[in-house]
């Protein structure tokens, strides 16, 4: 089983949050950032200097910040988690066209190009893990997130085609479809909204970035091997 993990949005709560638990299962990182860089500084000072080989920053919203984080890897990956992205709130007809741009970038065009990258060695070698965290509203929609919507349904799409193309590799490709998540991209609710949300959901609570690090570390498993293309809703029944 591969130990490197390139973990895409590290310094986000679900980012960090599952790059404690591999790194208590034993894996070695690799973190990316851009805006929060201070808080995977924090993370490898905290943690044995073996555990994490790089901190790569790059604003993936850019076509150079692409390249320049490509240009940047050093060391093998034998898995990649994508768990960075941006939410966009806002009527559909007043969103910028920058924002849109930078939308596809992130979610879209940054992990098209690197799983690209990243492809011929995990090929080569006959294994490699690749697992996206989506979005509850990639399968259901979002008023006043459509671009959000739809970057997300993307990556739901990109997952089940790859999965496809390269199963016979021994490519394991799987999304974890998220619900209402104890994040700061939620914090913006105010508490009607918030308690708004929760009476839809069964389990009548949100959920914890640590719940998403231990369906990641399980996909990672070598007893997880069947699972393969699939989009695993973590939603508390919402």
């Amino acid at each position: 089983m591969g130990k490197n993990v390139l973990i895409i949005g590290a310094s986000g709560d679900i980012g960090m949050a599952i790059a404690e638990k591999l790194v208590l299962s034993g894996y070695t990182l690799l973190l990316h950032g851009y805006q929060n860089k201070a808080r995977l500084h924090e993370f490898r000072r905290r943690h044995d200097s073996e555990a994490v080989l790089d901190i790569i920053e790059a604003n993936l919203a850019k076509p150079e910040g692409i390249q320049n984080f490509i240009n940047q890897l050093a060391y093998s990956v034998d898995s990649v988690i994508y768990a960075g992205g941006h939410a966009y709130y806002g009527v559909f007809q007043q969103t910028p066209d920058k924002v849109m741009d930078e939308m596809l970038s992130i979610h879209v065009k940054a992990p098209w190009l690197l799983t690209k990258h990243l492809l011929p060695y995990m090929i080569q070698k006959s294994d490699g893990n690749i697992i996206f965290i989506t979005s509850i509203w990639g399968r259901e929609g979002a008023s006043n997130e459509v671009v959000y919507s739809s970057v997300k349904g993307a990556q739901n799409s990109f997952v089940k085609a790859l999965a496809k193309e390269v199963g016979p590799t021994g490519i394991s490709v799987n999304g974890i479809s998220p619900g209402f998540i104890e994040t700061k991209m939620n914090g913006q609710l105010d508490e009607d909204e918030r308690e708004a949300i929760l009476d839809e959901i069964p389990l009548r609570r949100a959920g914890k970035p640590e719940e998403i690090a231990n369906l990641v570390t399980f996909l990672l498993d070598k007893h997880s091997p069947y699972i393969h293309g699939e989009i695993i809703n973590m939603t508390g029944g919402w």
